[in-house]
């Protein structure tokens, strides 16, 4: 297993300017009991002592948590069916818990130098038997996360 999940975590983590206390937070709303010094373990870099590797279950906790502190609660009752975490479901799944609109993944995209058509773009969010359906590569999946990053940054300075 790759270091992959990590990255992914720690960059939604810098983006939101999540704290440790709001990170184990938003694991106790998936139910999920997120020990201090685990985590502490899993947002450092790959060469730090003590580094461990997060596993896909607890980073797609964390996004599923990400929903409901963001969100709330749906009123809809979640199935509880175990789902492959992909690429292209993080990023499903982070457009719904940041309610973000077609226009503003675009700009996201865009801080970080990756220009997509709109049907490109579009083709990311469609379920996988779906013809126009694009995989989302690990690369495309981080420069997201880097353009988040600034999209977030740039709106604290305004």
């Amino acid at each position: 297993m790759s270091n992959l999940t990590n990255e992914i975590l720690y960059k939604i983590t810098k983006a939101l300017n999540l704290n440790s206390d709001e990170i184990i937070k938003i694991y106790s709303l998936a139910h999920y009991n997120m020990k201090s010094l685990h985590l502490e373990n899993l947002l450092k870099k790959s060469q730090d002592d003590d580094f461990e590797i997060c596993n896909y279950e607890e980073l797609g906790t964390f996004i599923d948590g990400l929903i409901l502190f963001k969100r709330g609660e749906s009123s809809k009752k979640r199935k509880d069916e175990v789902v492959e975490l992909t690429n292209n479901l993080i990023l499903k799944k982070l457009r719904i818990a940041l309610e973000l609109k077609e226009n503003e993944i675009e700009i996201i995209f865009g801080l970080a130098d990756v220009e997509l058509t709109k049907q490109q773009l579009s083709a990311l969010f469609r379920k996988e038997n779906n013809k126009n359906f694009k995989l989302c590569s690990n690369e495309i999946l981080i420069d997201f996360l880097d353009g988040l990053n600034e999209f977030y940054f740039v709106g604290e300075i305004e």
